[in-house]
């Protein structure tokens, strides 16, 4: 009888190199994989084997008609219980099967129920409880990346909260993060007692005062950029001992790690627009009334920022922001109302 090991050594060998496999036995390889019983620390080994293989995986390929490898985003959705939004984005995805995969995390005691016909439909990876202001956080995100990184054909990849909205149709949202080899994570100097003020020396001398960053925890990345943050080691241990409340390890791992190492792979600014006005620990929030075509073209089209193509083309745009929250449950209707004349999908 074979053993466990055997098992799934049988398994990634069938996902990596059988090339020959029907349609319905990759789409089951695909569950599989989404429902795998790795620890932490196994998937992310696993991960870091297949970036350094010389082998190249088909799984979750798709190519057009002229046998090239179409590019996938992944949407990761971070989420203490259900999406209620998720209507919506299913109208956002709606057409686009083949170019975006999509991983959500959530409470391991959550029973979700979207239906078959739903985008998010057995998307669920395996998650455990996250905790606000706590390193789960942080582990949380680590762990989407990494399951979203066995597929290989996924080269972007955003971090979404179950009250994210897009703010455009899904083509120019994905010519957008594809034209450009450059992420979008939000790091800055932050001199005061919320930034700086968070520091701790006894990190020295790992990092230092003059290393530290903050930003938003909501981020996307390149496939490269994401192995980095996947494939750390050092810099976690660091964090994870020393950042305690009021230092918040998903405001500042991530800023300060890619500040650091790989500060030329991004732009320094998240996609994805939140209210602080308001003071306090948490963004504003938006309710049914907030919803209005006049309140979204002022997230979209307020602002102007630099943007970087692939061909080293740098361009000003008005496209600052793809992404928004904190939208509750209440405004979806009037949300999908409005979306095909303002947000460009739907009904």
């Amino acid at each position: 009888m074979p053993t466990m090991k055997t098992q799934q050594q049988s398994f990634w060998s069938t996902l990596l190199f059988n090339h020959t496999t029907t349609m319905e036995t990759k789409q089951e390889l695909q569950l599989q994989v989404l429902q795998h019983n790795m620890t932490d620390q196994e998937l992310f080994t696993r991960v870091s084997s297949l970036s350094s293989s010389k082998s190249s995986s088909w799984f979750g390929w798709r190519y057009n008609n002229d046998e090239k490898m179409v590019v996938k985003v992944a949407f990761m959705f971070l989420t203490g219980r259900g999406l209620p939004l998720a209507s919506l984005w299913d109208k956002f995805f709606e057409g686009h099967e083949g170019y975006y995969s999509i991983y959500i995390h959530t409470h391991p005691s959550f029973q979700d129920h979207y239906p078959e016909t739903s985008v998010f439909y057995s998307r669920r990876i395996p998650s455990q409880a996250v905790y606000w202001g706590t390193s789960s956080m942080v582990d949380a995100e680590r762990r989407l990346l990494a399951n979203a990184l066995l597929d290989e054909s996924n080269q972007k990849f955003v971090l979404l909260s179950d009250s994210c909205i897009p703010l455009y149709n899904f083509t120019t949202i994905y010519d957008y993060l594809t034209g450009t080899n450059l992420s979008f994570i939000g790091s800055f100097d932050d001199p005061r007692k919320s930034g700086r003020g968070r520091y701790n020396p006894q990190m020295h001398p790992q990092i230092n005062i003059t290393h530290w960053r903050k930003g938003s925890q909501w981020f996307e990345t390149t496939r490269e950029l994401a192995l980095h943050i996947i494939s750390d080691t050092v810099y976690y241990k660091v964090f994870d001992q020393h950042c305690k409340p009021p230092c918040y390890m998903d405001e500042h791992y991530i800023p300060t790690l890619v500040h650091m190492l790989h500060g030329e792979m991004s732009s320094n600014r998240s996609l994805t627009w939140v209210d602080w006005s308001k003071a306090g620990p948490h963004p504003g929030r938006f309710i049914w009334p907030d919803i209005t075509d006049e309140f979204l073209n002022r997230i979209r089209f307020t602002e102007e920022c630099a943007y970087y193509g692939r061909d080293g083309e740098n361009v000003t745009t008005s496209k600052c922001f793809l992404f928004a929250r904190k939208f509750t449950k209440e405004t979806l209707e009037p949300l999908l109302r409005i979306s095909p004349a303002v947000l460009g999908f739907g009904p």
